[in-house]
Formats: C-alpha cells, structure tokens, sequence
C-alpha cells in the first residue's frame, strides 16, 4: 500500500447495463418491484416504462387515476427517482370520454391522440 501512497490509478470504471441486455429489464423490475403498492387501477411496467390504465366513467374513477399518479409520484420523490415529464402523455379513448385532465407532480400531464404501443397503433 505504501508503494502506492500519492499515486493515481488509471482504471476504467463503468456503471449500468449495456443496452439490449437482459439484466436492464431485471434490474429495472427489481428497483421498481414495489412501485404498484397501493395502485387501485392497473399498473403495468416493462423495462423503462410504466403505465397506469383504468376506465374513467365517473369522478370517483377519475380520483382513483390521480390518486394513482399522486402515488406514483410519492413514490418516485422517496426513491430519489423522477419521472420524465416530457415522456408522459395521456391517451384519451372511446366516444363521450369527458378528457379529464391528469397531472404528475403538480404538472399537467399532455394528451395526445395517438400513440405507438409495442408496434400497435392506438387511437381513439
């Protein structure tokens, strides 16, 4: 140790999972294994993505859907994490669909018309 004392060592350090691994969906659903305690709508997570889904026929339904992002965002803020606001967007279905409006830590949350999911194409 001795030899070493007031001399810096070159080693490369690297961090996370190379893209298109295995481990990054793993360690993704291991980090965020608890993210759905206390959700009253469905709750979906694959590798970087979450979703929250849920019917909004009636106010309490609508309440439920933001009390679900009050707590998604509760539980982003205790684990040091947040969520991409720019990446969060709201898709609004079916015909007589009041488009409540969502917010995510005090932001509202964008709507769009469309959007691609797993090569699909949804709209209204």
């Amino acid at each position: 140790m001795s030899a070493l004392k007031g001399q810096w060592l070159n080693v490369q350090v690297t961090s996370g999972a190379p893209q298109q691994s295995v481990l990054r969906p793993v360690l993704f659903n291991t980090f965020v294994g608890d993210m759905d305690s206390g959700i009253q709508c469905t709750l979906s997570k694959f590798a970087n993505t979450t979703k929250v889904c849920g019917a909004v026929n009636t106010q309490e339904r609508r309440d439920a859907i933001q009390g679900d992002l009050d707590r998604l965002e509760s539980w982003a803020c205790a684990n040091l994490m947040k969520f991409n606001q720019a990446t969060c967007k709201v898709l609004y279905m079916g015909h007589g669909n009041p488009n409540h409006k969502c917010r995510l830590g005090g932001e509202r949350i964008k709507s769009r018309p469309e959007e691609k999911d797993l090569g699909v194409l949804v709209d209204r």
